[in-house]
């Protein structure tokens, strides 16, 4: 994948994740933990598009 596309990926994640926090009334809790799993999503993504985490399709959760 093209830097310029992870770049637009992040910018575009990023303003919409400000969006739903500047815009969408909720509790703070629940934006803490929206916000630590739209990060943690980034962060696996980025792993897997570097190269670094490997193959994502294989793994199973469930049965």
């Amino acid at each position: 994948m093209p830097l310029i596309n992870l770049v637009i990926v992040l910018i575009v994640v990023g303003v919409l994740l400000w969006l739903v926090n500047a815009y969408i009334p909720m509790d703070g809790k629940i934006k803490k933990i929206l916000n630590i799993v739209v990060l943690i999503a980034v962060v696996l993504w980025l792993l897997q598009a570097f190269g670094v985490l490997g193959s994502l399709n294989s793994v199973r959760i469930g049965g």
